[in-house]
């Protein structure tokens, strides 16, 4: 079993990694800051860009719903937007003659 990590902090120590390797899991973590890598990063990104974060909110109540409106509307007002976002084709370094060099 792979457990794809995103490199925080307490992924990282000693009693994660002991245990993982106790369990058999393979740990495989991520760049420090690769948003890109990250499905979950990239709808919090759509999600901001989607309600505008710079409006005034009443309430935090408000505030909340305003998201859950948003995430509710995914697979139909912003499902196109979405199949383009929520991909899982990645740069890869393959035959890059840059990294060659």
């Amino acid at each position: 079993m792979t457990v794809v990590l995103d490199n925080a902090p307490y992924q990282r120590c000693s009693l994660v990694r002991e245990r993982a390797a106790a369990l058999g899991i393979e740990r495989l973590v991520l760049p420090f800051y690769s948003p890109n890598l990250n499905l979950m990063e990239r709808l919090w990104r759509f999600t901001k860009q989607t309600v505008p974060n710079s409006r005034h909110h009443a309430s935090f109540v408000q505030f909340c719903q305003t998201i859950n409106q948003c995430l509710d509307e995914l697979p139909t007002s912003h499902r196109e937007h979405l199949k383009t976002l929520m991909t899982s084709r990645f740069q890869t370094f393959e035959n890059v003659s840059l990294l060659a060099a």
